[in-house]
């Protein structure tokens, strides 16, 4: 089994506005609203949705 690091990210943009698929990967990722910050595991899944919406996101390892 391969072993997944953490990663740490924060939504820093309003989600008003953005695409309904957008706000879709934000719930999936568990972020709820602005400056919410959560720890998801770094699979290939995680990092797909993160790289599509990155312009809302802070991301840190």
């Amino acid at each position: 089994m391969t072993e997944y690091k953490m990663i740490k990210v924060t939504l820093v943009k309003s989600l008003i506005g953005t695409v309904s698929s957008h706000r879709a990967c934000a719930k999936g990722l568990g972020l709820r609203r602005r400056e919410h910050t959560v720890q998801v595991i770094a699979t290939p899944e995680n990092m797909g949705m993160i790289n599509k919406i990155s312009y809302l996101l802070k991301v840190e390892s």
